[in-house]
């Protein structure tokens, strides 16, 4: 068997998941499926009516969720084995853009809020165009979401960033400047509320080098700095101004007006803690350090021509993600395993540079048990207590290790599904409206009420009333959230019911519209 195309439960069968003794690891329930527990309810799982999501198959394997609430939304069904308490770390969310670029797999793509158990919190779907780099951000001094979203094309993007505050409202688009689209690979704020986008832009170049045309096009790989609040674009550079085509380290093709050779590919942005540009290409094997005042290239880590003098493991290849840590350490996601393939499986991969010496040292490397190898994407983010969070790229999981290397928390996606990042973080989402809810009648007697409030974070439990009309109602039962939709068993038969949300102290925070049972 191909321990690279293993799945987590077989790797769970063989032994994979164990670092410094033995974990046991529990599975846990589909979201959307969940039954329900505590005063109001029955102890025997209600039957679910048969409600097909919009625009989506039937599914008798339970890869897809289906509401009856929103029937609108058909997110893929994402399992999760866990050794850690859920919000550990004070990270109790997981934030991933479904689909990815290209997939076949189950559900709707789109912006996905998981919580630590694998449950929905809260669901976008992306519709004709493709969402990808969803997740946390800060801007004007406020926790937001962020995302890019527009048209895939040959593994870049013609697009924009979105901004949505804590309602989920879109608050601001941020464009690329100069005529350029904004390409999927970055969308970073920084704490002057400017953004870092990437951009791509066909150019002419001498490819005779390569075996190509001295009259060649290939794609330069472009990265902006943006006024988000007047679009004004601060700083630009061109890969074609600093770095040659030979440096590229991925097989000639193309070369063509038509199919440009894409020598660069650039597909990460980030501030270095001097004020500089780290830049990553992934077709150079290669992070550069930039200057934003003059553009100058002032260190090469990696690829044909490293500034740095690379110690044992810490060569990469293909990488994504490049990020710093303080002025000395960078994580990088290092996949690899794209043609030509430079190493057997995808690490996540903490590196100490010393830039007076000029000498990179592995500090540690964050492998996944099922030894897998990602031909493109991925991303590695450091959280503040050691633990990394690594979203494993176009292959299937996402994974939390502690600092020392222990997996303590695995997510895998059905068959042909994918994110191209994948982050932790805390949130607290407040829809705008009202809950969504539903009745049905019980064959086992009484009635079961349906209730959801996509992207609300702070319903702890759920009371149902109900009555003879639409103005008499009162207490039928309370149940715990189990979910992104939470079914309610009670002994009454309506004919009318509402459901109002309570958090944790037991305040109402919102109360739904008033329907009437559902008879079949």
């Amino acid at each position: 068997m191909d321990e690279a195309n293993l799945t987590r439960r077989q790797v769970l069968a063989r032994g994979g998941i164990v670092a410094g003794g033995t974990l046991s690891l529990g599975v846990a329930g589909l979201v959307g499926f969940d039954l329900p527990h505590g005063k109001g309810t029955t102890s025997t799982r209600p039957a679910r009516p048969a409600v097909t999501p919009s625009g989506a198959a039937y599914d008798p394997d339970g890869l897809v969720h289906s509401y009856v609430t929103r029937p609108d939304l058909a997110p893929p069904a994402i399992s999760v084995t866990s050794a850690s308490p859920a919000g550990q770390a004070g990270m109790p969310y997981v934030f991933l853009s479904t689909k990815g670029y290209p997939s076949t797999g189950p559900g709707q793509p789109g912006n996905l809020i998981l919580d630590r158990s694998g449950r929905v919190v809260w669901f976008r779907p992306s519709g004709p165009s493709s969402c990808l780099g969803f997740t946390t951000q800060s801007y004007r001094g406020r926790p937001v979401l962020t995302w890019w979203q527009g048209d895939v094309t040959a593994g870049h993007g013609a697009g924009e960033g979105v901004i949505a505050d804590a309602s989920y409202r879109t608050i601001a688009t941020v464009r690329a400047g100069n005529g350029l689209m904004a390409d999927l690979h970055e969308f970073a704020i920084t704490p002057a509320d400017t953004a870092l986008v990437t951009a791509y832009r066909t150019a002419s170049a001498d490819l005779s080098g390569l075996g190509g045309k001295s009259g060649g096009s290939v794609l330069a790989g472009l990265a902006q700095e943006i006024d988000i609040a007047t679009g004004k674009v601060l700083f630009q550079w061109d890969s074609l101004d600093h770095v040659e085509v030979a440096e590229s380290m991925t097989p000639f093709s193309g070369g063509s007006q038509h199919n440009p050779f894409d020598y660069f590919h650039i597909n990460s942005l980030a501030l270095a803690p001097d004020g500089d540009l780290l830049i990553s290409a992934r077709n150079t094997c290669t992070v550069y350090k930039v200057s934003r005042q003059t553009g100058a290239v002032a260190w090469r880590l990696g690829g044909k021509h490293s500034s740095f003098t690379m110690k044992s493991g810490t060569r990469f290849y293909f990488q994504h993600h490049a990020r710093p840590h303080g002025p000395s350490t960078l994580s990088i996601f290092d996949d690899g395993g794209a043609p030509p393939a430079y190493e057997k499986q995808s690490r996540a991969i903490l590196l100490d540079l010393d830039t007076t010496s000029m000498t990179a040292a592995l500090r540690r490397s964050y492998e996944h048990p099922a030894a897998v190898a990602a031909a493109n994407q991925g991303s590695m983010q450091v959280l503040p207590d050691g633990r990394v969070f690594v979203g494993w790229g176009n292959e299937p999981y996402f994974s939390e290790f502690s600092a020392d290397g222990q997996l303590l928390l695995d997510g895998e996606f059905p068959a042909g599904d994918q994110s191209y990042r994948a982050f932790t973080a805390a949130w607290t989402g407040r829809p705008g409206g009202k809950p969504d809810v539903a009745a049905h009648a019980n064959p086992a007697g009484g009635s079961i009420v349906y209730v959801s409030w996509n992207g609300a974070t702070e319903v702890a439990n759920w009371e149902v009333q109900a009555g003879r009309s639409p103005g008499a109602l009162a207490p039928a039962g309370r149940q715990e959230w189990s979910g992104f939709e939470t079914p309610i068993a009670v002994s009454s038969t309506g004919p009318y019911f509402a459901v109002t949300a309570y958090d944790s102290g037991n305040a109402p925070l919102a109360q739904s519209a008033t329907v009437r049972v559902q008879r079949a």
